[in-house]
């Protein structure tokens, strides 16, 4: 990646997180000057942990989706498309409402869990190198059953109001979030994305085969099993607290690996700077709904990721056909 890009990206990135952290300004300036000790507790206790949430779910989106990619060789493999995201949704639901599970902590630990089963659950219906075919059909059963089972869930969850309760969860949403919330979601997440970001070299040499990577020293289905245990984990310690967010992991790694020139291992952590950023300008333009109303988070993503996907999902249509 060219040194100006990396600069774009800070550049995008700072200004951003300034704009999630200080915007509406006039109310706060006007709350600064009545009340000092009551502006610094909004910035602290209610934007700043949204803001960390918005720039670490994003990143963990990113590096994820990236990683996912490489190992299935398919650009289209991602948390929700592959059905990791769905899987975390009902973990965490299944913990929380039958195992009375309140904790992030433990919360994190079942969406961590349901991911697992997920992808572990797509490897062996779709295989190591499946096509995009297999991979999307594969990824959406999964999608669709994780999603009905966590509908289910909640419909014979002992609260009445389970399903009242987690709607802006399951759409996706950093309202509201505290301090510790955000530090059982990112530092799971910070853990295995250190992990995952250490492999950038490996996954490097994986694109030039399995055996090549095995002549040079390294262990493919260790390497495999490592990268959809730690997405697993980063994935679901966050759904687990912000719910599903779509198309992030999407697009984020598919722009890296243009900025990086195809190579796999050394987009990851540009995948996972876009990746903040684009969650960090969504969550702003949830912002502009009207007083009193919410634009749930996954619907952004999803308006802004649906015509990457589609636009995607054509051009290796064609390149097949032609």
């Amino acid at each position: 990646m060219s040194r100006g890009w990396l600069l774009a990206i800070a550049a995008a990135l700072l200004t951003l997180a300034a704009a999630a952290l200080l915007l509406p300004w006039v109310p706060l300036a006007m709350l600064g000057q009545a009340d000092p000790a009551l502006a610094r507790a909004v910035l602290v206790e209610l934007r700043l942990p949204r803001l960390l949430l918005a720039l670490g779910y994003g990143a963990t989106l990113g590096l994820s989706g990236a990683s996912l990619q490489a190992i299935f060789a398919n650009p289209l493999a991602s948390p929700d498309i592959t059905g990791s995201s769905s899987g975390a949704a009902l973990g965490a639901v299944v913990g929380g409402y039958f195992f009375g599970l309140s904790g992030p902590l433990p919360l994190a630990a079942c969406g961590a869990g349901g991911a697992l089963l997920a992808l572990l659950l797509l490897l062996a219906i779709a295989g190591r190198r499946a096509d995009q075919l297999n991979l999307l059909l594969a990824g959406l059963a999964i999608s669709l059953v994780g999603g009905a089972l966590t509908s289910l869930a909640l419909a014979l969850a002992p609260s009445p109001f389970a399903f009242y309760d987690s709607f802006a969860w399951l759409m996706g949403s950093l309202e509201d979030r505290s301090l510790p919330q955000a530090a059982a979601a990112l530092l799971p997440s910070l853990i295995a994305g250190t992990w995952l970001a250490r492999q950038s070299h490996v996954l490097d040499r994986l694109a030039l085969g399995e055996d090549i990577l095995a002549a040079m020293g390294n262990d493919p289905v260790r390497l495999r099993r490592g990268v959809v245990a730690a997405s697993a984990i980063a994935v679901g310690a966050c759904v687990s607290v912000c719910g599903a967010v779509g198309f992030v992991g999407l697009i984020a790694p598919i722009a890296a690996r243009r900025l990086c020139r195809g190579h796999p291992g050394r987009a990851l952590l540009p995948a996972a700077a876009l990746g903040a950023a684009l969650l960090t300008g969504a969550d702003l333009l949830t912002r502009l709904a009207p007083m009193g109303r919410t634009i749930p988070l996954g619907v952004v993503t999803a308006a802004i990721g649906t015509p990457l996907f589609l636009w995607v999902l054509l051009r290796r249509s064609g390149s097949y056909s032609a």
